[in-house]
């Protein structure tokens, strides 16, 4: 009977001991997630969290970076466990299974001394200009429903601060810390401005496929041991230095 009941347990078990998680984020996702010429490597304050987690939740994983287009699809296919950074939207989280926050970082508006808008409070404000943003990423729900003039050729920031810088668009959104960082890649952060009213304030969480919860909640579980001992805190001091 005992053994019996073990053998029911193993099979019954949706996740078995030594599986092995694959997780793919965001190539072009610096400083949060990226890989550097030299090497296919993960690097960024989000894959050093993501590392922390699954470290704490004794989880075997191997972690992969790719175009946001293609993460999307791989978790659409189920060809892939986990994904990460997904904005917390309503859609989002109608879509998968997202755990967290990671983090929270402030979505906002990016231009150049040539475009004469200070400050915005509404969306109306932005009618006369063509806004850059990145195809397939989810900003705010109800910019992302705004009729606006829109150029979605970006597959990622640094090609839409580019943009911004060459004069193709006239203002760009997106994380703050990532629009600064690839400005400053190109040397050129005293040529772009912020504006001074954020879009939102952006959970960032992890994804798994709808209806996938033993793993969400393993995760989640994880998370907050990492949380509560401070190491997640420590990481994102570290990328702020």
């Amino acid at each position: 009977m005992r053994i019996l009941t073990l053998v029911l347990l193993l099979v019954c078990s949706p996740l078995h001991a030594g599986e092995t998680w694959r997780v793919v984020g965001d190539e072009q996702f610096a400083p949060y997630s990226f890989v550097t010429m030299e090497d296919d490597t993960p690097h960024g304050v989000d894959v050093e969290l993501i590392r922390a987690i699954m470290q704490a939740g004794a989880i075997d994983y191997q972690l992969r970076l790719y175009p946001w287009e293609r993460v999307k699809r791989m978790l659409d296919r189920s060809e892939v466990d986990m994904a990460f950074q997904f904005a917390g939207t309503p859609e989002r989280m109608a879509q998968y299974e997202l755990v967290g926050p990671l983090r929270t970082g402030s979505t906002v508006f990016m231009t150049t001394n040539k475009i004469a808008l200070q400050d915005w409070t509404s969306l109306d404000d932005f009618a006369p200009f063509v806004i850059g943003q990145v195809r397939g990423y989810a900003y705010q729900s109800d910019f992302d429903k705004a009729d606006l003039a829109r150029d979605t050729s970006a597959q990622n920031p640094r090609q839409l601060v580019s943009m911004l810088l060459a004069g193709r668009i006239d203002i760009i959104v997106g994380d703050r810390t990532q629009l600064l960082y690839f400005a400053q890649e190109q040397r050129a952060q005293h040529n772009v401005r912020i504006l001074p009213r954020p879009l939102v304030q952006m959970p960032r969480y992890v994804a798994f496929a709808k209806g996938d919860k033993v793993r969400a909640e393993r995760f989640a579980e994880a998370l907050e041991r990492v949380r509560a001992s401070g190491e997640l805190d420590r990481i994102l001091q570290q990328w702020e230095q």
